[in-house]
């Protein structure tokens, strides 16, 4: 039967701890007491087993922050299996094992080789278990362990903020909340006072208080003024151990703002405002401003200004310019001087925006006597009416009066007047005005059917400023005579058929003519119409007044007609009843306007007209004549035949051969030496004399001439450049290579390859 063996925990009390902490720990080292494993025999003698845990433990405490300079005894593990003989060993693991706790595997102490802080981790999960030190058997199942760290008051409280901005309305009642403030303890709430915090101010009384418990600021004192002292600094603490001696405490600074509202009213700094306005100051103009000082600011400042009183209501008005807080005094109508040299105005200033909390404080309003001198001005000449009509009978003599404009100086001094016409509404210059007196005259007589009306400005102006002057329009109105005799609208034409005796016409219409007069009404219709005395006894036309106006000339032509009245043709002679031209004779005048245009055109046309040259003469060929000969020469050996002296030109021989296709700047020197000799056959020499003259002429182009010679000279080393019989040649080159390019190079390895290779392919 094998044996079951039990461990027992104990823990053992630390020296250094204090009394509290020492019982602490003794309580918690006698946990449960050990339980032991027992054998029981059945009735057939089979032995029963029961197992039970040989230690039972909850959890190990450690303070933090120990700072002593051995290791921190946590507590001791022991088996009741050991019997002290070393064979038993003690495994400690889990968090922290092996790092933070260490365990002897003989006693089982545990201690703790670090400073352990609460804050950073509050707890550790360890297991232990008992071991046969030789084969590492277990002797006990593992058991699991909690060791905690036991808080001490090692953390200040701290505030969620370094600073508060907080704002209250002045004038507030006692007890006012403001703000509430906050602070936290890092230490452990639930094990005594380490995290219990106490609030209480530093700085800022008497016109604050806080709340011991919930850190909330509030008004103590009644009645605090914006206008004495708009800002307070309060300095906060928050105190743990509950606030006793000993605690850690932290503060934070408080700014409280008292913000504005309307208790006070405006006032004006005086009692009476002087100002002065000109009176040539137009309405609009500024007069003067006036200001009442409110200590409140933004709404609760802002005031408006009214005129309520004075002789000048009519004159002034005032309004407000908020950007300033002034009231601006305004002209509203113009002042006269000469009437009146002062005026008085009483002003009000009163709060826009009234609290009612603080009517009590009123009235929030304030008034002042604004008086104003109106200063004089030399005004321009003011004429008696704003406008003049004037009438004139048209074809009046020059010089005829029309009429009259008056101006007069409103100043004191009343400087005389001078009249004057504005030419730019009488360029024609019909008028003329006397400067001293303003009377106006024509110039010329007046036609009323080209011009009914005529509008002209004068200028009054002071002789003494010329620059004060008043502008008046005066109309001038053209009356109608009857200048003007009746005329006939349209030329008018009628045609009457020829009749005999058997058939008369008599009182038959012929046409309705109408007249017209240029004149007015009064002086034109109605109209008398009447035939010409030369005519007036003409039996054969009479004319019937219908009471019509118009005038003009009257053609009646008598006509052959058909059985039904139709015109087929007319006499050349007409019967006219008014001087004018017929209608022949206007078609005989525009005929003969045609024709000559016609003639003038084709005379035009002719004259451009250019005669072709008879005989047409070819252009001279002035190219080239080629003349080919086929005719082949001997080769090289021809230059024998023949002395090639003629072929070099004469004004060569001397060495210089003149340009004729530039003007040389400079006479060329020949070189000695480089002419040829007269008789000489050799081409070599003749080549090279040519090359050296061109080489060294520096009149000479790079594009002269291109001289192509084919000799290549005698002996030459290189030999004959030709490749033409290069395949017989004994030439120690191999172009046997050639066979194995392929058939695009057959045919070079045919002609370039060796005989060996030609007999091979025979």
């Amino acid at each position: 039967m094998r044996e079951n063996y039990c461990l027992q925990a104990a823990l053992l009390c630390l020296g250094m701890l204090c009394h509290s902490q020492a019982f602490a720990m003794e309580r918690r080292s006698h946990l449960r007491p050990s339980l032991h494993g027992h054998h029981e025999k059945g009735k057939e003698g089979q032995v029963l087993q029961r197992s039970k845990r040989g230690w039972v433990w909850n959890q190990f405490f450690v303070i933090e922050e120990y700072t002593g300079p051995d290791p921190v005894l946590v507590g001791r593990l022991h088996s009741d299996i050991d019997s002290g003989d070393g064979n038993i060993k003690y495994i400690l693991s889990g968090e922290g094992a092996g790092t933070i706790f260490v365990i002897d595997d003989k006693s089982g102490n545990i201690h703790a080789t670090k400073t352990l802080d609460r804050e950073e981790r509050a707890q550790y999960t360890l297991m232990a278990q008992a071991v046969d030190r030789d084969t590492n058997r277990p002797l006990e199942p593992p058991s699991e362990f909690i060791v905690k760290v036991q808080d001490i008051n090692d953390n200040p409280p701290e505030f969620l903020h370094e600073t508060y901005h907080a704002n209250v309305p002045e004038r507030s009642n006692v007890g006012t909340s403001v703000i509430q403030v906050t602070a936290s303890d890092a230490d452990d709430p639930t094990y005594g006072n380490s995290a219990k915090l106490v609030y209480s101010i530093l700085e800022g009384q008497p016109y604050f208080s806080v709340e011991a418990q919930t850190g909330i600021i509030r008004t103590a004192l009644p009645n605090m003024d914006r206008e004495a002292k708009e800002e307070y600094h309060v300095v906060i603490q928050a105190k743990d151990m509950g606030g006793h001696m000993g605690g850690l405490s932290g503060t934070t600074k408080v700014t409280i703002t008292l913000t504005d509202v309307n208790d006070n009213p405006p006032k004006f700094p005086q009692s009476v405002y002087q100002m002065s306005v000109s009176e040539a100051a137009v309405p609009g103009e500024e007069v003067g401003r006036v200001k009442a000082k409110d200590p409140d600011i933004g709404e609760n400042g802002l005031v408006a200004y009214n005129i309520v009183d004075g002789d000048g209501m009519e004159l002034f008005e005032i309004t407000t310019d908020y950007e300033t807080q002034e009231g601006v005094v305004k002209l509203k109508k113009p002042v006269d001087f000469e009437t009146k040299r002062a005026y008085s105005l009483k002003v009000e200033a009163a709060n826009v925006h009234i609290d009612p909390k603080f009517i009590s404080n009123g009235p929030f309003k304030d008034t002042v006597t604004v008086k104003i001198a109106v200063e004089d001005a030399d005004e321009p000449p003011m004429f008696l009416a704003p406008n003049y009509i004037h009438e004139v009978q048209e074809n009046a003599a020059a010089g005829t009066v029309v009429g009259r404009v008056h101006a007069k100086d409103p100043d004191a001094a009343n400087s005389p007047i001078r009249y004057s016409i504005d030419r730019h509404t009488d360029l024609d210059r019909f008028f003329t005005i006397n400067p001293e007196d303003g009377f106006i005259k024509t110039t010329k007589p007046l036609d009323r059917e080209e011009m009914a009306w005529l509008n002209i400005s004068v200028f009054a102006a002071e002789i003494h400023n010329r620059h004060q002057e008043a502008k008046v329009p005066v109309a001038v109105r053209i009356l109608d005579v009857n200048d003007n005799a009746p005329k006939f609208a349209a030329p008018y034409e009628g045609f009457i058929c020829e009749s005999d005796q058997t058939k008369p016409l008599s009182n038959q219409p012929i046409v309705t003519i109408s007249a017209d007069d240029k004149d007015d009404t009064a002086n034109g219709p109605r109209f008398i119409f009447s035939l010409p005395p030369e005519i007036i006894h003409n039996p054969n036309f009479t004319v019937r007044d219908n009471r019509v106006s118009s005038t003009n000339t009257l053609t009646i032509k008598v006509c052959g007609c058909d059985v039904h009245g139709g015109l087929l043709s007319c006499n050349a002679e007409a019967y006219i009843l008014n001087a004018g031209l017929s209608t022949g004779a206007l078609i005989a005048i525009l005929a003969c306007i045609v024709i000559l245009l016609v003639i003038v055109v084709l005379f035009v046309t002719l004259r451009r007209q250019k005669k072709e040259p008879l005989i047409v003469f070819e252009e001279e060929d002035v190219r080239e004549n080629i003349i080919t000969y086929d005719d082949e020469g001997g080769g090289e050996e021809d230059t024998e035949a023949f002395d090639i002296a003629t072929l070099q030109n004469p004004d060569g021989i001397n060495g210089f051969i003149p340009r004729k296709d530039i003007k040389p700047e400079y006479q060329y020197m020949p070189r000695p030496g480089l002419r040829p000799a007269p008789n000489s056959v050799d081409v070599d020499d003749f080549i090279n004399s040519r090359i050296q003259e061109a080489d060294n002429d520096p009149t000479a182009p790079p594009y002269d001439s291109i001289q192509i010679y084919g000799y290549e000279g005698r002996g030459s080393v290189a030999g004959s450049l030709s490749s033409l019989e290069s395949a017989t040649t004994d030439s120690d080159l191999n172009y046997d290579y050639l066979q194995n390019w392929g058939p695009r190079f057959k045919k070079l390895a045919d002609l370039y390859g060796s005989k060996d290779t030609f007999d091979d392919d025979s």
